[in-house]
C-alpha cells in the first residue's frame, strides 16, 4: 500500500501531466493511492437494456439503451456549438448532445457502429435527448459487477476533461490489476475477530461490485478501519496527555465555596449540577490538567456551576478567568457573577475591546499583584499585556465560537497549565463528541432548575398570523416582552421571505403602544449594544431582530418568541434562538411562522421542533439531516484525517465498537509494542501524516 502512496497518477494509463494536473487541483488527487481511496457516492443499475419508446415522465432516471447512431450533426457556432448524434435501437429515436470536445467525439463515434449509452433522458418539444452521456461498445460496459456500476463525485471543470465515472472504474480495475497484493492495514486479530473483508477485497468491491451484498461488507471494513483510526488516534492523545500535563492540584473545599454554597446560592443546585460538580472536583484533585467539556442546554445553570468550580480555584490560592465570544455575553456573565459574590468581597472585573484604559490599567495591576479573583472578558483577555499572578482556572463559554490558537494563548499564562472548563449550550450529539472531543472528558447538564417550564412551541401558517398577533398582545399586555426574528435584514425580491425592515415597520404599526428595538449583525457594535440594552432592560417591550440574537441575550421576562419563515432555519439555529424565552418562571412560547406549502422533510423539522425541548434529542436528528461537517461549528478544530466511507451522523453503533475495541487493546498494550500491533502506529502515522490538527494544542 505504502508504494501506491509513492506512484505519481501521471503514471497511469491514459492519464499523463495535464490530465493528472487537473486531477489534483479539483480532487487533491496525486497518487494511485489517492485515486483508489476515491470511491462512488451512489451506484445504479446497469444490468438492463431499456427501450427509447418506453420513456415516461417528466423526471427519469438515468438509464441504458442499446442501439446505432444514425447521423452526426454540428450545430451552432462559437460558444454554442454542439455536436448532435441521432440514435435510434431500433424502436425509436433519441438526441444525443455534446458541448465539448466536438472535433474528439466526431472522429470517435462513427453511424452504424453498435453502441450503449447511459445517461438521463430529457423530453424537450416532444423529442427525447440526452446530454454528455457514457457512450461505450456493447463489450465494454455490459453486466460488469453484476450491474452495479459506481457513481463517482465529479466537477464541472472534470467533465469537460473528459472524465466520466467510467473513467475512474477504469483506473481503480487498472491500478489493483497490477498490484495483486495490498498491504494489509489492519492486525489480523482484528479482522478475524470482526469477520471483516480484507483490504484489497474491499476496495475492489466498492469500485465494482458484484453484488449489493458484497458491497454492504466492504462498506463496512472501511467504516470500521477509518472510525478504529480515528478513536486510536484521540484515545493515544488523551491518555498521554492525562500521564503528563501537569496541573494544580485544587484538593482544598474552603472559605470561599463553602460560604457562597451555605448562604448565597441563588437556587437549590439540580441532581444534574451536582453530578457535574464532582466530576470537576474529582478531576481537579489529581494533579493533572482538566480538559473538561461541559454541556447543558440554555437555561441549564452550567454558569452557576462555572462560578461554584472557579470559587474552588479561588481556596487554593488561584485566580480564575472566564472567557465569552461577546461583549454582552461577557458584561451578562459579569453582572451575573459579581452580584452574586459581591457579600463575600470577591474583586471580580471584566476587560472587553471597550473597556477604557484607566480601567484596564487597573486590572492588569491587580492581576499582577493576585489582588484580582476572577476575570470575566472576551478576545481581549488573550492580549499579551495581560498577565496573571498565578491563573489556575479558566471556563470558556461557547468555545467553537474561538480558534483553538486563541484557546491555547489563554492556556499559556501561567508556567503549569490551568484547569481548562470549556462550555457550550449548543447539544452535541453522543456520536459527534466521541470523535470531535474524543480527547475531553464530558460532563453533561441534563435537567433544568426548579420553576423553569418548558418552552411551548407552535407551528403556525401565514393564515392564522392574526390569532398569532393577538396572542402577542396579549403577552404584552400582562407586562411580558416578546422576540420576532427574520431571516433577512432588507427585502429580496428573489426571495419570498420576510425581511427585519418591512417587519419593523409593520410591528410599529401593530403595537403603537410599545416600544420596538431592532438588531441586525451589519448595525454598528455600539448601536446595537444600545438596543439590547433598552430591550433587557425593560425600556423596549418587543425586540425586532435577526439571529444575531441567537447566544448572549439574557431577558428572563421575554416570554414570547415568533419567527418567521421558520421553514427557512436548522434545527439547532431554531433551538437555540428558543433558548432565549423560557429563562423566566412563566409559562413562555416559541411560535414557528411557516408558508403552508413547504417540502415534506421541512414540515418533519417544525413538527420535531413542537414536539421535543431536548436538545440533544434534535441535535441527533439536526446532524442526520445535515449531515456532521459543521454542526455550530462544532467541527471547527478539524480532524485528523478525512473520512471517506464512514458517517458520524449515522455510524453510531460503529463508533462506539471501534472505541470500545480500541480501548482494549490501549489498556493492554498502551504503546503499541506488542508485534501483533507493529501495524497500528504505521497506518496511523501513514494517515495523519498530511495533516496538523490544531485542536491537540493545550
Amino acid at each position: 500500500m505504502n508504494s501506491l502512496r509513492d506512484k505519481d497518477i501521471k503514471f497511469l494509463r491514459g492519464f499523463g501531466p495535464k490530465r493528472a494536473e487537473l486531477l489534483s487541483k479539483q480532487l487533491g488527487i496525486k497518487t494511485f493511492y489517492d485515486l483508489l481511496y476515491h470511491f462512488p457516492t451512489s451506484y445504479v443499475d446497469r444490468s438492463t437494456i431499456h427501450r427509447i419508446w418506453q420513456f415516461a415522465g417528466s423526471d427519469m432516471p438515468a438509464v441504458q439503451v442499446k442501439g446505432h447512431f444514425v447521423s452526426f450533426t454540428v450545430q451552432g457556432e462559437g460558444a454554442k456549438m454542439r455536436l448532435v448524434g441521432l440514435f435510434t435501437d431500433g424502436s425509436a429515436t433519441m438526441e444525443v448532445v455534446w458541448f465539448q470536445r466536438i472535433r474528439q467525439l466526431r472522429e470517435l463515434y462513427h453511424p452504424g457502429t453498435e453502441y450503449v449509452i447511459f445517461g438521463k433522458p430529457v423530453e424537450f418539444n416532444g423529442r427525447w435527448s440526452m446530454v454528455h452521456p457514457e457512450v461505450d461498445t456493447p463489450s465494454a460496459t455490459l453486466v460488469q459487477g453484476g450491474g452495479m456500476r459506481g457513481v463517482y463525485p465529479l466537477t464541472e471543470k472534470l467533465r469537460n476533461g473528459g472524465f466520466s465515472s467510467r473513467t475512474f472504474a477504469l483506473a481503480a480495475a487498472d491500478i489493483l490489476g497490477s498490484h495483486q497484493h495490498l498491504q494489509e492495514t489492519l492486525p489480523p486479530y482484528v479482522i478475524g475477530r470482526l469477520k471483516l473483508m480484507g483490504i484489497r477485497e474491499a476496495i475492489a468491491a466498492m469500485h465494482n461490485p458484484q453484488s449489493a451484498a458484497q458491497l454492504e461488507q466492504a462498506r463496512r471494513r472501511l467504516k470500521f478501519e477509518e472510525l478504529f483510526y480515528l478513536q486510536l488516534d484521540i484515545q493515544r492523545y488523551a491518555r498521554r496527555r492525562k500521564s503528563q500535563t501537569e496541573g494544580f492540584v485544587f484538593a482544598r473545599i474552603g472559605h470561599f465555596f463553602n460560604t457562597f454554597y451555605s448562604d448565597f446560592l441563588p437556587f437549590p443546585l439540580t441532581g444534574a449540577q451536582k453530578r457535574v460538580i464532582k466530576e470537576i472536583r474529582a478531576d481537579m484533585a489529581t494533579g493533572r490538567q482538566m480538559n473538561r467539556l461541559l454541556q447543558g442546554d440554555v437555561g441549564s445553570g452550567k454558569t452557576l456551576v462555572a462560578l461554584l468550580t472557579m470559587l474552588i480555584a479561588l481556596d487554593n490560592g488561584t485566580q480564575a478567568c472566564l472567557m465569552a465570544p461577546t461583549e454582552i455575553l461577557a458584561s451578562q456573565h459579569f453582572e451575573t457573577i459579581s452580584q452574586l459574590v459581591a457579600p463575600m468581597g470577591i474583586n471580580v472585573r471584566l476587560l472587553t475591546g471597550s473597556t477604557r484604559k484607566k480601567e484596564r490599567d487597573v486590572i492588569h495591576s491587580q492581576l499582577l499583584d493576585g489582588s484580582l479573583h476572577i476575570l470575566i472578558g472576551t478576545h481581549a483577555v488573550l492580549e499579551d499585556v495581560v498577565q496573571f499572578k498565578n491563573l489556575g482556572f479558566i471556563v470558556i463559554d461557547e468555545q467553537h465560537r474561538f480558534g483553538v490558537a486563541q484557546r491555547a494563548r489563554l492556556w499559556r499564562k501561567n508556567s503549569r497549565l490551568p484547569h481548562v472548563l470549556v462550555m457550550t449550550a449548543t447539544p452535541i450529539p453522543r456520536t459527534l463528541a466521541m470523535t470531535v472531543y474524543g480527547d475531553l472528558d464530558v460532563s453533561v447538564i441534563d435537567e433544568l432548575p426548579p420553576g423553569r417550564k418548558p418552552v411551548v412551541t407552535l407551528l403556525r401558517y401565514e393564515e392564522q398570523r392574526f390569532q398569532t398577533l393577538q396572542g402577542i398582545g396579549r403577552q404584552l399586555r400582562a407586562g411580558r416582552q416578546v422576540y420576532i426574528v427574520y431571516p433577512l435584514i432588507k427585502e429580496n425580491e428573489k426571495l419570498d421571505l420576510k425581511s427585519l425592515e418591512e417587519g419593523y415597520e409593520s410591528i410599529c404599526e401593530t403595537f403603537r403602544d410599545y416600544r420596538v428595538a431592532f438588531v441586525h449583525g451589519q448595525m454598528r457594535p455600539e448601536e446595537k449594544d444600545f438596543q439590547m440594552s433598552i430591550f433587557a432592560s425593560g425600556e423596549a417591550q418587543i425586540m425586532v431582530a435577526t439571529t444575531v440574537i441567537e447566544v448572549g441575550v439574557n431577558v428572563p421576562n421575554a416570554t414570547t418568541m415568533l419567527i418567521e419563515n421558520a421553514e427557512r432555519f436548522g434545527l439547532s439555529q431554531l433551538h437555540q434562538l428558543r433558548g432565549r424565552v423560557g429563562r423566566g418562571g412563566e409559562q413562555s412560547y416559541c411560535i414557528l411562522m411557516s408558508k403552508r406549502k413547504i417540502a415534506k422533510d421541512t414540515r418533519t423539522r417544525l413538527e420535531l421542533m413542537t414536539s421535543t425541548t431536548d436538545g440533544f434529542v434534535i441535535a441527533e436528528a439536526d446532524m442526520k439531516l445535515r449531515g456532521p461537517g459543521d454542526i455550530e461549528g462544532t467541527m471547527q478544530s478539524g480532524m485528523p484525517f478525512d473520512l471517506k466511507v464512514a458517517n458520524l451522523a449515522t455510524d453510531g453503533v460503529v463508533i462506539q465498537a471501534a472505541r470500545d475495541l480500541v480501548d482494549e487493546i490501549l489498556d493492554a498494550d498502551p504503546d503499541l509494542i506488542h508485534p501483533d500491533n507493529a501495524i497500528l502506529p504505521r497506518q496511523l502515522a501513514l494517515l495523519t501524516s498530511r495533516s496538523f490538527d490544531w485542536s491537540r494544542i493545550s
